[in-house]
């Protein structure tokens, strides 16, 4: 961090007029306060995490806030520390005499609320990259620093006023510009922020509803404009916060995101999740390029992805013959026309896998009323029935033979052995395509153009394992909920031992309340599946190097975003696939 005492410019000899006090005193003064507002917000957040660490986890929707809070000011800290002084991009003085207002990387206030930087991405901000001698918006001066190891190496001014003339160290309005294609960048561009340009500024913050694309050659500023824009509207458009899907940034190859997690944090924003398309499929990793491109071409379709829908229709006919159900009650008639009404019960698009309990509750419900069966007469609640059910062996073997629960390699690795599988679900595929496609030797050696099918599948299937999942998590509850009962028992007996008609009395009827006891279960420790991360949806899709996507890779980004709301960057002049 640069100290208050040291001064914040280090200008070479050949830029001494630059150094002039006139010009640059204002600025010193103003990086004292920022350094020191620094000190002092780092301690300050440092105290706050340390003490959020130290204080008790909570359970339920407060221990989310906890350890939401505490990610926040991770990243707050993480981004200060990372920079010093140097988070600052430069400086505007309004025409109205207004200013000046110093632009940061991340917006600082000091202790006594006098705003010291305005975060990049704020309306206020917006003047500092998109003013013009055309159209300056209201500005009458913008200075724009470089940073080297924490201090000024150089400086630009540009006027737009003939007021604004006065004491200006350069008047190029194309300084800045000329200036960032001379400097020596890093490979990871830190300072590009710097050097936006209205054009650039303008994609950067148009709005996130529906798609965007930006189309350019190589060096036109395309990735520059695609990173900020993932920080911008993070930042800026509430329908995209963490809470409600947060963004998702997608690139071609795995270098590419390295450079991304280096670059992003530095635009004040650690918050956007990044990938490449092979990490949304678990198979993605050990994938392989398609050898034969013709083979490549017939899955790269949309069509071939839709057809994952009737390959798994197909496994999800009622049976077509009736059968006796034994119950611990009586024998029960199941008819053909049961089994359809039960098949009936999940929506349009339900999970496959998750799917089958709803065949199963509305199976037990339509036996239950056949049979003249009532809970509160019969002391038989539908669960109990269900269970019951659930012991006639031939009855599950029936229903696993018409609704089996599926796994989503068996499901795509069936359509390259099976001909006649094949077919039925895509029947626009003549004998010579079925039969290119087919790979009996080694049907899950799994390449990079089977990885949108598999996505496809398992979207469509769910998890096969989330019905016992949901079981046991049910079971874990109601095991919680009798100890906490028991508790509590024990609570209203001691209280009604001892009670003096005192004010103790509200609170014991309220723990007779089901509400109040079923708070006191923390369901945040009962057992649950890890959540993917990539599995979406994400509230805005950023998609560069979108050219080399595949219409059955573009079906992988959209089961993602129901919002369609996307950020497209590419060149069509290089498309492989046609950027449609």
């Amino acid at each position: 961090m640069t100290s208050t005492t040291t001064s914040a410019f280090a200008l070479p000899e050949r830029l001494a007029s630059k150094a002039d006090a006139t010009l640059i005193a204002g600025d010193e003064a103003h990086f004292a306060a920022i350094a020191s507002s620094l000190d002092q917000t780092i301690t300050e957040l440092s105290d706050r995490l340390d003490a959020l660490r130290r204080a008790p986890g909570g359970i339920g929707r407060e221990a989310m806030d906890r350890d939401s809070e505490i990610h926040r000011l991770t990243g707050r800290l993480r981004a200060l520390r990372r920079f010093g002084l140097d988070l600052c991009l430069g400086r505007v003085v309004g025409a109205d005499d207004t200013g000046p207002l110093y632009i940061g990387r991340l917006g600082l206030t000091d202790s006594e609320g006098r705003r010291l930087l305005v975060d990049w991405r704020s309306p206020a901000a917006e003047p500092f990259f998109g003013a013009t001698h055309a159209h300056p918006m209201g500005l009458a001066s913008r200075r724009r620093y470089r940073w080297t190891g924490g201090r000024i190496s150089d400086y630009w001014d540009e006027v737009f006023t003939a007021d604004g003339l006065e004491q200006r160290a350069a008047l190029d309005d194309q300084s800045a510009f000329i200036a960032s294609l001379g400097s020596n960048r890093s490979a990871r561009m830190r300072d590009v922020l710097g050097t936006i340009q209205a054009d650039q500024d303008a994609i950067i913050r148009a709005g996130s509803r529906g798609a965007l694309v930006v189309d350019g050659g190589p060096g036109t500023g395309k990735t520059v404009v695609a990173l900020h824009r993932s920080a911008y509207l993070l930042y800026s458009d509430p329908r995209l916060s963490h809470r409600r899907g947060g963004v998702l940034f997608v690139g071609p190859h795995r270098p590419y995101l390295d450079y991304v997690a280096d670059v992003l944090p530095s635009l004040g924003e650690d918050g956007v999740q990044t990938c490449i398309l092979q990490d949304l499929v678990a198979e993605g990793a050990a994938a392989t390029v398609e050898t034969d491109p013709e083979v490549a071409r017939l899955k790269s379709s949309a069509d071939m992805v839709r057809a994952i829908e009737k390959a798994v229709r197909f496994y999800e006919e009622p049976p077509t013959q009736g059968m006796t159900a034994t119950t611990a009650w009586s024998d029960i008639w199941v008819s053909a026309d049961d089994w359809a009404e039960a098949f009936k019960a999940p929506g349009p698009g339900a999970p496959h896998n998750e799917a089958r309990e709803q065949v199963w509750e509305e199976l037990a419900s339509i036996l239950m009323d056949k049979q003249g069966m009532n809970e509160d007469e019969d002391g038989v609640s539908p669960d109990l029935f269900l269970r019951s059910l659930r012991q006639d062996r031939d009855l599950v073997a029936a229903l696993n033979s018409a609704w089996p629960l599926l796994e989503a390699a068996d499901l795509v690795s069936d359509l390259w052995t099976v001909p006649a599988y094949l077919r039925m679900c895509a029947p626009w595929l003549d004998r010579d395509d079925v039969a290119k496609l087919q790979r009996k030797d080694a049907p899950q050696a799994w390449t990079v153009s089977d990885l949108p099918l598999l996505d496809a599948a398992r979207q469509r299937l769910g998890d096969p394992e989330a019905a016992r999942r949901k079981r046991q998590h049910d079971a874990a509850v109601a095991a919680e909920r009798e100890r906490m009962a028991l508790v509590i028992d024990d609570i209203i007996s001691a209280a009604d031992f001892n009670s003096a008609g005192d004010d103790s009395e509200g609170a014991v009827r309220m723990l007779r309340g089901k509400d109040l006891q079923d708070s006191l279960i923390d369901e945040s420790a009962l057992p649950t599946a890890d959540p993917d991360r990539l599995a979406g949806p994400f509230a805005h899709i950023v998609v560069d190097e979108a050219q080399e996507l595949t219409d059955a890779e573009w079906q992988m980004l959209l089961l993602r975003c129901p919002s369609r709301s996307f950020t497209i960057v590419g060149d069509r002049a290089q498309a492989r696939h046609g950027f449609t």
